[in-house]
């Protein structure tokens, strides 16, 4: 059936024979006095495809039309984001493309750390960290890492691809990238999806960095304790992206190594007979193990008694105990934001780079060898090496714990 006119069909009816079964639906009437777009409008603006089905029935009938024309309407109430395409491509060489992306802590570190900068390179998915005080320190902070990548690498970086924050889309990081010849790529504003790749990764280590706090049951402050391990760990795992290749192994042409690693947060115990008051004095001290240095051959002991962060490569570890877990017991979530509450402390020993890579060295040699980066931030008010330790501040406990003993007071770097 057509309107002569037009020549539009308005019903088709198939037969096996001479005569054309002629079923017409009650709402046929309707089908001369609206179009589609018409009860589009009527039914409150569905899709095409609910449309379709609901003209296939017997109850109502129009006839479907090709709907190219724009519904402004629906363009205002029902607008949703386009979808995402997964992206494999990768960079072809090493710092031709890396991605930045800064992460805000709900927490301030022990060493008063708010901020994390994170820069992984897109061909050798190589990972690096840098805890920050003020977001003002990520150009500084960037501009550091684009020389580091220069002279340890003979690289140069080509493009630099970020979320749109001020952090990054300022004059200064603008004049720099544009002196170097860097290309600065941004994602549109409200449109984080865009910068996927270092999303991605930041939830790599946050996932990492939360399990190494409470398998430890070490407060949240430790967070970029636990941030640095995190990175060195996740640069010598397998990734899918690269096939289950190691980004160690992309980026510096060796396999990682991993006798040197330990628990992080266990029990260790470092030599101490070159700092001993007299012969007669222990030769150790029951500490904590922070992670690795990352300007040293060795590891980061935190002693809970004397507040000091003691770097030693002869430390004997033991990883089944756990101190903190023996003073509270098992932590939660809840307990990690409670155990401790100091603020305007000295930095642990962790320099602002946390590129951490193993040495060619003896069998018989278990410690972590990690390359220089800039130097550390001081902070005014920190106490020297030779200075008396200060009393330890005054620090809240939950009810709950209060019964297992007090909390470890601030740690403070010592040789």
């Amino acid at each position: 059936m057509k309107v002569l006119p037009s020549r539009r069909e308005i019903f088709r009816c198939n037969s096996s024979g001479p005569l054309y079964p002629l079923r017409l639906p009650p709402a046929l009437s309707f089908a001369a006095q609206g179009s589609s777009p018409l009860w589009h409008r009527r039914l409150g603006h569905p899709g095409h495809e609910t449309l379709s089905k609901l003209a296939s029935t017997s109850s109502v009938y129009f006839p479907i039309q090709d709907c190219s024309d724009l519904c402004h309407a629906c363009q205002l109430g029902r607008h949703v984001r386009l979808p995402f395409h997964v992206s494999t491509s990768r960079a072809s060489s090493k710092f031709d493309l890396i991605h930045c992306h800064l992460w805000t802590s709900p927490v301030v570190s022990i060493s008063g750390y708010k901020y994390y900068l994170v820069i992984l390179d897109d061909c050798t998915h190589y990972l690096w960290t840098f805890p920050l005080r003020l977001k003002s320190d990520t150009f500084s902070t960037l501009a550091q890492f684009i020389a580091h990548a220069s002279t340890q690498f003979g690289a140069r970086v080509k493009v630099v691809q970020c979320d749109n924050r001020k952090e990054f889309d300022n004059s200064s990081t603008r004049h720099f990238l544009l002196s170097q010849g860097i290309h600065l790529r941004m994602s549109c504003p409200y449109t984080s999806s865009q910068n996927g790749k270092a999303e991605h990764i930041i939830r790599s280590i946050n996932n990492v960095l939360r399990s190494l706090l409470f398998q430890a049951s070490m407060p949240s402050r430790y967070w970029v304790e636990a941030l640095s391990t995190a990175t060195v760990l996740l640069n010598i795992l397998p990734t899918k992206t690269l096939e289950f290749s190691t980004p160690h192994l992309a980026l510096f042409g060796k396999p990682a190594t991993y006798d040197h690693l330990r628990v992080f947060g266990c029990k260790c115990c470092p030599n101490m007979s070159a700092t001993a008051i007299h012969k007669l004095a222990p030769r150790s001290v029951l500490c904590v193990f922070l992670g690795y240095s990352a300007h040293h051959k060795g590891y980061h002991c935190l002693d809970l008694f004397s507040n000091r962060v003691i770097i030693s490569r002869h430390v004997i570890f033991d990883e089944t105990a756990f101190r903190f877990v023996e003073r509270y017991g098992p932590s939660t979530p809840a307990d990690l934001e409670f155990l401790i509450d100091i603020t305007d402390v000295a930095p642990a020993p962790i320099g602002p780079s946390h590129k951490c890579f193993p040495a060619e060295t003896s069998p018989s040699t278990s410690d972590a060898a990690c390359a220089p980066a800039g130097p550390r931030e001081a902070v005014p008010g920190a106490p020297s090496e030779d200075a008396e330790d200060p009393p330890a501040p005054a620090l809240y406990i939950p009810p709950a714990l209060r019964a297992a003993g007090p909390p470890p007071s601030a740690p403070r770097a010592a040789l």
